[in-house]
């Protein structure tokens, strides 16, 4: 059995915040930021089984900010 306990505050890449306002009480009435933006469907296959669907990426591995980088 699988014991390890994933933490929906936190990317499943990098460790980082991952900003998600449904894994925050305080904010779970709130539409999370990575509701309006296209993530690449690459960038969801290259993760592990075992992360997929248990926590948001940040928008850094998402590749959301290095798209908002070369837009500008």
């Amino acid at each position: 059995m699988d014991t390890h306990i994933i933490d929906t505050s936190t990317c499943p890449v990098c460790g980082a915040s991952n900003r998600c306002t449904l894994a925050d009480p305080r904010t779970v009435d709130q539409a999370c930021w990575c509701f309006t933006v296209a993530i690449d469907p690459e960038v969801l296959a290259a993760l592990p089984e075992a992360v997929r669907g248990q926590a948001c990426l940040c928008p850094q591995c998402a590749g959301v900010e290095a798209k908002r980088r070369d837009a500008s």
